[in-house]
């Protein structure tokens, strides 16, 4: 018994870890528009991002936790050590991309992580398709609902402001960024602490402290504030990727990618739905730029994110199966 309660300490230890490493990674989500803008300074961004980060706890249900904790494997693969060799891969797969750079979906790294450990522990039966298919398909939808969102309000925006002189326009965006930024980091935190959420309550469940797959309210308020200091502590090699070499940024600009994006993220928040924030605001951010021009985007930047992109699953399924190898063996 004191076995079990361990390793399921352990893992829920390390599911607040993956947590935390992802609102570092993913700190440029929610603030690399609104530094490269300089609306904010690099501190100022990440102290108000954190906030909004935590605030969803107590603002959206767990629809997407739901989705992650018991919709991608079936009952009989979320045993801990297979939860635990999934977080284990999606965090390796993190730390490589935050070292080269590169904005990779934590998200998409725990979905990864959970196909290969279930798959290592027994077969590709252990896979739930009806989940991993609609999250398979929003990998494809997500960047374009972020680009048709950024480009509405693009067009809006600079229809009704086009009679304003430039001066005018950057003071008031300056302003409205403030609530566009808000409003994206809201969904950031929304989307990516459930699935944190969705596998500490697999991991209460599987271990027998729990009698039926719930969230409870400490798992809502642990991942929350584990995000929101991971996002405090801020991702700053990926932010100068995002906001500095994607496309050239003003507030107007940044007011229009974080606006589609956030209304991308609430709105699949709302059906259960996880998404990459990361290709979420990334695709905005390009939408931005192709609405001035093709040019407008740094594609050879674009291109190696979109591998990174590719990459994510499979490579967090390897490093998931082979930690999922190790510890079958170690126990």
């Amino acid at each position: 018994m004191s076995e079990i309660v361990f390793l399921a300490v352990a893992t829920i230890a390390v599911a607040l870890i993956f947590d935390f490493v992802n609102g570092f990674h993913d700190a440029a989500n929610s603030i690399s528009t609104i530094v490269a803008t300089r609306v904010l300074t690099p501190f100022q961004a990440v102290l108000m991002a954190a906030f909004w980060n935590f605030v969803g706890a107590f603002v959206f249900g767990v629809a997407i936790a739901k989705t992650v904790g018991s919709g991608i494997i079936v009952k009989e693969a979320a045993v801990t050590h297979v939860l635990l060799a999934a977080l284990i891969g999606a965090i390796v797969w993190n730390i490589i991309t935050w070292r080269l750079g590169l904005p990779s979906s934590s998200s998409h790294a725990l979905i990864g992580g959970l196909v290969g450990a279930a798959i290592t522990f027994g077969g590709i039966s252990t896979i739930q398709f009806s989940g991993l298919n609609k999250t398979l398909l929003f990998i494809v939808l997500a960047p374009l609902l972020g680009i048709v969102g950024a480009v509405f309000f693009t067009v809006i925006v600079f229809s009704i402001s086009r009679r304003f002189s430039p001066f005018a326009i950057n003071s008031w965006f300056k302003r409205l960024q403030l609530i566009s930024a808000s409003w994206y980091s809201l969904g950031h935190g929304t989307n990516d602490a459930q699935k944190t959420m969705g596998v500490i309550a697999a991991v209460l469940f599987s271990a027998g402290f729990i009698d039926s797959f719930r969230i409870d309210k400490w798992v809502i308020i642990a991942a929350y504030t584990a995000i929101a200091i991971g996002t405090f502590a801020g991702g700053w090699r990926i932010v100068r990727t995002m906001g500095l070499k994607l496309t050239k940024l003003r507030p107007v600009d940044g007011f229009c990618a974080e606006s589609g994006g956030a209304l991308t993220l609430l709105g699949t928040a709302h059906f259960g739905i996880p998404v990459s924030t990361t290709h979420v605001i990334a695709s905005s951010i390009m939408g931005v730029g192709l609405t001035k021009r093709a040019s407008g985007v740094r594609w050879g930047v674009a291109r190696k994110i979109v591998l990174a992109w590719l990459l994510t699953i499979p490579m967090s399924a390897f490093f998931a199966g082979v930690s999922h190898v190790l510890i079958v063996k170690l126990l």
